[in-house]
This record gives C-alpha cells, structure tokens and sequence, in this order.
C-alpha cells in the first residue's frame, strides 16, 4: 500500500447509520491500517441526534454546517459552522441537529481501533459496525 492516500469524497461509499444518518468513512483501518487516528463525516437530516454515548479513544468533532448542540459530560452548548469539539476517552457526548438542515460533522478519532458505548448499555461495539446504528 502506498504512504500517502488522496480519498475523493464523491468516490467513497457511505453508510446508512439509521433514520437517515449518513456516515462517509475516510481515514479508517481498511484504508490506512497503521494510520494513528480514524476520520470520517455524518450527516443528520433534521432533529436527529446521536445517542449519548462515549468512546475508548479521544475524539474531535467540527461542525461543518447546519446547527447543532453538544453535549458533553452533562453540559450543553450550540454550535455554529466549524466550531470544534474535543472530547476526552470514556467521556458521555452526543451531537443533535437543532436546525432547520442537515447538520453535517467531521469527526477524528485518536486512534485507529475506535469502540463506542451507548449509555444504559455496558456493551462496547466496533466503530462502523452494524451494532453501531446511531438511530435506535
């Protein structure tokens, strides 16, 4: 595999994450396997959210349109277009469109093994799995 990976966006297969939420993988393990983070971009159609949740690797997310609130250990904020977010491994978050569009977010993980564990549940899933629907 070749060092450097140029990723078209328009050439990258999404995925259907539940109730509209659409997931467009970038840097991820079958693309960069040794790569030291994961990256990717969601979109959420209106009033959808991601279920609180965290993870086992640091994460930042930037809005990159739409409007949107965080929360975040308990702690809510709007944000407007590239306001950024970092959030601390094993720390509950979610993001929620409050507008009146699709709110649409990069994420990067601090790793390139990502779990994610929704609240009420003590079930750790893969990232990108199919036990990994934000729409439940």
């Amino acid at each position: 595999m070749p060092e450097n990976v140029i990723l078209k966006f328009a050439e990258t297969p999404t995925i259907e994450r539940g109730g509209s939420v659409a997931t467009t993988p970038l840097v991820i393990p079958p693309v960069r396997p040794n790569a030291a983070f994961t990256t990717g971009i969601s979109s959420f159609p209106v009033d959808r959210s991601a279920p609180l949740h965290k993870h086992n690797c640091d994460e930042q997310v930037t809005l990159l349109s739409g409007r949107a609130e965080a929360e975040i250990d308990g702690e809510t904020t709007e944000l407007s277009a590239y306001d950024t977010t970092y959030v601390t491994a094993g720390i509950d978050h979610c993001f929620r469109n409050i507008g009146d569009e699709p709110m649409v977010i990069l994420w990067i993980y601090g790793s390139n093994k990502v779990t994610r564990t929704f609240v009420g549940s003590d079930e750790e899933v893969q990232h990108l799995s199919d036990a990994d629907m934000l729409v439940r």
